[in-house]
C-alpha cells in the first residue's frame, strides 16, 4: 500500500481520505490498493500516462462509478468520518456535496440562468434565486462576460464560457469538495488561464481534486501532486517536492518527459 502523505493542513480535518481503494472493472483492476488524503481547502493535482487511473480514481471520490456497469470498488472513502460506500449512504446526496466538472463543457440545452439554477432547482431551493444565480456566476468568475445574457442559450457561449458555466452550475448547490477532470483540456491557451485563476480562487471556498495530463498546469494550480502508474500511486506529496525532488525514480522519468 502506498505511503499516505502527511498533510499540513493547519489542523483541520481531511476533506477526504481513501483507504486501501482499488477499482475493478469485471476482471481489469484499475485501481489498486491507493490510500492518500486530500486536505481541506487545497488543490491536489493527479497526474500519470493515459489510461494509469486518474479519471476512475477521481470518480472513486463522488461514486460516479456507481453508474459505470461491471465497476466494483473495494476499500473506503471516508468523508466526515463516514464511508461514502457504506450502504445507508445516498449516492444522490454525495454528488451534491462533492461535485464534479468534466473534461469537455457539457451545459444543459437551456437558457444561462436555468444552467445555474438547475441544481438549486431540483434541491428544492425557495430562495432568492435571482441573487443565488448571480453570486453563482460571480463565483465562477463569468457574472461579468454574461449578466446581459442570462436568458440566451448556453450554447451561444464561447467553450471557455460554458466551462465555466459548467462550475457555476457545481457550485450552485453549495458543495464542500469539487472534483475536476482535465477541465481545460478542450479550451484554448487564453481560456485555460482564466480556469487556472479561477481554481486558484476557489480554494479558498472549496476544496479541489484535478486530473490533469499537463504537468505544467499541475505544478501551477496544486498545492499536493499524486503520481499514478499502471493503478499504484506511486508517490503523493508537495506539488513543489513531486517536481523538483521526487523520492521515486519512477516519477522523475514521468515529470522530467522520460516515459509517459
Amino acid at each position: 500500500m502506498a505511503t499516505v502523505h502527511p498533510i499540513d493542513a493547519g489542523g483541520r480535518a481531511p476533506a477526504l481520505e481513501a483507504r486501501g481503494l482499488s477499482v475493478f472493472y469485471g476482471e481489469n483492476q484499475a485501481i489498486k490498493d491507493v490510500s492518500l488524503v486530500i486536505p481541506a481547502h487545497r488543490v491536489v493535482a493527479l497526474i500519470g500516462p493515459s489510461g494509469c487511473g486518474k479519471s476512475t480514481l477521481l470518480r472513486c471520490f463522488n461514486r460516479m462509478n456507481d453508474l459505470v456497469n461491471g465497476a466494483r470498488i473495494d476499500g473506503e472513502v471516508l468523508f466526515h468520518g463516514q464511508n461514502l460506500y457504506d450502504r445507508e449512504v445516498d449516492p444522490v446526496e454525495v454528488r451534491r456535496r462533492i461535485g464534479i466538472v468534466f473534461q469537455k463543457p457539457n451545459p444543459f440545452p437551456k437558457s444561462v440562468y436555468e444552467n445555474a439554477a438547475f441544481g438549486p432547482r431540483i434541491h428544492g431551493y425557495r430562495g432568492d434565486m435571482d441573487a443565488l444565480v448571480e453570486d453563482t456566476l460571480r463565483s465562477a468568475a463569468l457574472w461579468e462576460e454574461v449578466s446581459n445574457r442570462l436568458g440566451e442559450s448556453a450554447y451561444n457561449l464561447s467553450g471557455g464560457q460554458q466551462q465555466r458555466l459548467c462550475i457555476a452550475r457545481t457550485l450552485a448547490v453549495k458543495p464542500e469538495i469539487v472534483l475536476m477532470d482535465e477541465p481545460a483540456s478542450a479550451l484554448d491557451p487564453i481560456a485555460t488561464q482564466k480556469i487556472e485563476d479561477l481554481i486558484w480562487e476557489l480554494k479558498a471556498r472549496y476544496t479541489i481534486v484535478i486530473v490533469t495530463h499537463n504537468m505544467q498546469q499541475a505544478a501551477r494550480i496544486s498545492d499536493y501532486t499524486a503520481f499514478l502508474y499502471m493503478g499504484e500511486l506511486v508517490e503523493y506529496g508537495p506539488t513543489d517536492t513531486i517536481f523538483t525532488n521526487p523520492k521515486e525514480e519512477r516519477t522523475e522519468a514521468y515529470v522530467t518527459g522520460r516515459f509517459g
